[in-house]
């Protein structure tokens, strides 16, 4: 047809393909499999939310559209929340920036500072959509890998490589996007290691861009550092959050940046020309959430408390399950997610010829056998460094008892070859 002939996507989306998020999401509905592999919280939510929602939805503001660069009432309660956390005064006005979820944020941080041609350096394993930002800006990731040393079964002894690290900067090197909570691995970089990262960014003049989605989450007696709030590190860090993982509300998909202002402003004018405001409606409510939170954060009703403490727990019930039958997890200092290694099941996808990586062949296998869903960790590397991480695979620990229950079931029936 005439319009098929004529019609031609931009050539900067070429690299697209299925959505890998689509594809393993799909497969577990067509199997109504048991899903502990997508990071959605499929708990409830906690009552004073609900309530912060009820109270904003009779509010005739709460349904207009509210200021571009963050609804005042969020943008001041993330300012008085996270300016302790940064030893400074952050300005609500000119330092904050509420976005539709951290993937816009982090979309809108790409796209302000990546011109075509231009370099990041990423820690990888690492989110896929940072890749997707850097295609559709033009640029080229340089991924440098979290290598296992020593006692590989804990998520604190993946490491960088310092010279490989420091190899990566060229004068192409525009931004550094880094992840702590880390997803998948769940390593917190520590203050050690955050210090030698802004070190190396800060000789090559490089802007930090750094996830901390997972901040609310940190088990045992790890700590998150903000690499923001580390000397000299402020003004050329972005640090991007998000409500959805901080409450367990990903479907709200309200995040934030937090920066100096001539940062935060470049983030602003790509946000105007896209979603322009994130809804009015909950943002009101997650600003009268961080209120709620900050008046109980001493007893034992702090939400802050209990989200860690029970996802901990899920992690060790999950831990345990994997194993009794001779797999070795990966246990997490924090976040969401923990790796799975299961080399030693002697599992072979070879004969099924499907041209994919052994991780995504186990996957499907889990899913389709055994309705079980988990998620391949290849598809967080570039072809590089992919076989480090060969037969892992990853799993949520941010469910419900009833999933982590039925989860730890069917992960016991599975048998070594």
């Amino acid at each position: 047809q005439w319009y098929q002939r004529r019609v031609r996507a931009a050539h900067r989306l070429k690299k697209f393909g299925v959505n890998l998020w689509a594809e393993f999401s799909s497969l577990a509905k067509e199997h109504k499999a048991t899903n502990i592999g997508q990071g959605f919280p499929d708990f409830a939510v906690p009552e004073f939310l609900q309530e912060e929602v009820r109270q904003a939805v009779a509010k005739p503001f709460a349904n207009w559209y509210t200021r571009a660069q963050g609804h005042p009432r969020l943008v001041k309660e993330l300012a008085t929340e996270f300016s302790p956390l940064f030893n400074r005064n952050i300005d609500p006005m000119k330092e904050v920036m509420t976005a539709v979820g951290a993937y816009e944020a982090i979309y809108a941080a790409i796209t302000a500072f990546i011109n075509e041609g231009d370099e990041a350096v990423v820690i990888e394993p690492h989110f896929d959509c940072y890749a997707g930002d850097m295609d559709l800006s033009g640029g080229k990731l340089i991924r440098v890998p979290l290598r296992p040393t020593g006692d590989s079964n804990f998520a604190k002894n993946w490491k960088l490589d310092k010279e490989e690290f420091e190899a990566a900067f060229s004068e192409r090197t525009k931004l550094l996007i880094t992840t702590t909570p880390h997803n998948p691995v769940g390593k917190i970089f520590t203050r050690e290691e955050l210090e030698y990262i802004g070190s190396v960014c800060e000789k090559h003049n490089v802007v930090i861009l750094s996830d901390e989605v997972y901040e609310r989450v940190v088990f045992d007696d790890n700590e998150h550092v903000r690499i923001g709030s580390l000397p000299g590190m402020w003004e050329r860090t972005i640090t991007i959050g998000s409500a959805g993982k901080t409450f367990s509300v990903t479907g709200w998909k309200i995040g934030w940046a937090l920066g100096p202002a001539n940062l935060i402003t470049q983030l602003q004018h790509v946000s105007s020309c896209s979603t322009f405001t994130a809804p009015t409606l909950l943002q009101e409510a997650v600003a009268g959430a961080f209120e709620y939170e900050r008046s109980v954060a001493e007893t034992d009703a702090a939400y802050f408390k209990w989200l860690p403490a029970k996802l901990q727990q899920n992690c060790q019930m999950l831990a345990d399950a994997f194993s009794d039958i001779g797999c070795s997890p990966v246990w997490p200092d924090g976040g969401y997610f923990m790796l799975v290694d299961t080399a030693d099941m002697g599992w072979d996808f070879a004969d099924l010829k499907t041209g994919r990586c052994y991780d995504v062949d186990c996957v499907k296998w889990l899913t389709r056998e055994f309705k079980l869903a988990t998620i391949p960790i290849s598809v967080f590397y570039g072809d590089q460094n992919r076989h480090l991480a060969a037969k892992y695979i990853r799993v949520c620990c941010a469910k419900s008892d009833e999933t982590i229950e039925k989860a730890c079931q069917i992960i016991r029936s599975l048998k070594k070859k």
